[in-house]
């Protein structure tokens, strides 16, 4: 895959068919673009690109404090594992802000992306204040001269499966319904850092701590299910989303996680924290050997619940 980010100068030279959207997360519906846009690749013989920013244009109304499902370099991951053949993240800026929708569709679309066919879904909208949309493409499709292909909304129980409905589920720690609409598993991607040191020593629960992005946005805290990935291998863990309050109680938020069955050095490795399942809310408990108990308990009912997850 071809990534074109933090530069207006760039030219795909194979026609293309083109979606465009902030890919937050891939949802149910973000698959049914994608599944539309590999057909009409078979079909056709298009190159394959998504049109996004680098930043969600909620960012910049909000001083950057508009946070994600999944990180800018989680995308392109995901968007590559798809075969995506092309990723342009355009620099979102004011001026990027105040083009006209059709100005976008001319220069941008047209112009730059060499769109044969464009695909979006019905709440598509783009240009100044997003006053251009599906409908918007219908009328100038003519008159550029490009196949459009508008995907109604993935529905669950009569509501739009959106980021933002993710976002609420996450927010509820409910992990298996927002693991369902996204088709895979809710994951953090982090670097092992040292942490305090205190779960191996002193707790007799050594740990892996990971920093997650600043933008990322994380569910509500609390100890969860996970299953984490190093090198390519799977392993059960249990893991803590939030400050530690009964040991640190200050940022940064962080997650932490007891992994079954790994006896080795991880420290400075790239790892993936999948959650599954949530456990309890994260409280401060009044020592260290309360907190040791519960983290017993927890570690038990755990290996449980993993057990019977693989029997399934």
């Amino acid at each position: 895959m071809e990534y074109i980010t933090g530069t207006r100068e760039f030219q795909i030279e194979e026609p293309a068919v083109v979606t465009l959207g902030k890919f937050d997360g891939r949802h149910r519906g973000h698959q049914k673009l994608l599944q539309t846009m590999a057909e009409v690749q078979k079909e056709k013989g298009y190159k394959m690109a998504v049109f996004t920013f680098d930043m969600s244009p909620n960012s910049l109304e909000n001083d950057g404090s508009q946070r994600v499902i999944t990180t800018n370099l989680e995308r392109k991951n995901n968007l590559e594992k798809m075969g995506i053949d092309y990723l342009v993240e355009y620099p979102f800026t004011k001026e990027t802000a105040r083009m006209e929708p059709e100005q976008f569709v001319k220069n941008i679309l047209m112009g730059q992306m060499n769109a044969r066919t464009i695909v979006v879904g019905t709440d598509c909208t783009f240009g100044y204040r997003g006053a251009g949309n599906a409908d918007s493409l219908n009328r100038w499709k003519e008159r550029y001269g490009y196949e459009l292909i508008v995907i109604q909304k993935e529905k669950d129980d009569h509501r739009d499966i959106s980021s933002t409905y993710i976002r609420e589920l996450l927010d509820a720690g409910n992990m298996e319904k927002a693991n369902e609409l996204l088709g895979e598993p809710y994951s953090i991607h982090g670097t092992v850092v040292h942490g305090n040191h205190m779960g191996g020593p002193i707790l007799g629960f050594p740990t892996a701590n990971i920093v997650p992005e600043p933008e990322k946005h994380l569910p509500l805290f609390g100890v969860y299910i996970s299953r984490v990935y190093i090198d390519g291998n799977a392993y059960g863990g249990i893991t803590n989303i939030g400050k530690k309050p009964t040991v640190e109680g200050v940022s940064p938020v962080g997650a932490e996680t007891y992994i079954y069955g790994i006896n080795k050095d991880i420290y400075g490795k790239n790892i993936e924290v999948q959650l599954l399942h949530f456990v309890r809310p994260e409280r401060k408990f009044d020592g260290l050997e309360q907190l040791k108990v519960q983290i017993e308990k927890d570690r038990d009912y755990g290996m449980e619940y993993l057990k019977n997850l693989s029997k399934q």
